[in-house]
């Protein structure tokens, strides 16, 4: 099922066998965040991060993929949020 991504506000998009490769969490994403389950959402290969709140969010989520030697593009990217409001964007893996 297409996941619904929300307009103003970035949302990280991980595969989930990277996800998994690296050891990352739930809980550990969790603590770090304080996600709820709208913020955390897996669909097939992918999960979904967001919408993220908060200026640094995005960029200490970034840094963290990254520390755990995930490549971006390759295993994660963002999608900013930044359309109109009239567009309804949804992902599928």
């Amino acid at each position: 099922m297409p996941l619904p991504i929300a307009q103003n506000s970035p949302t990280i998009f991980i595969l989930r066998s990277a996800f998994e490769r690296v050891g990352l969490t739930r809980a550990a994403l969790d603590a770090r965040f304080n996600l709820t389950d709208e913020e955390f959402r897996v669909e097939g290969a992918v999960i979904a991060v967001g919408p993220l709140v908060g200026e640094d969010a995005l960029t200490a989520l970034i840094g963290e993929l990254e520390d755990l030697s995930l490549t971006y593009f390759e295993d994660f990217f963002e999608l900013t949020g930044n359309w109109p409001a009239w567009l309804r964007v949804l992902v599928l893996g």
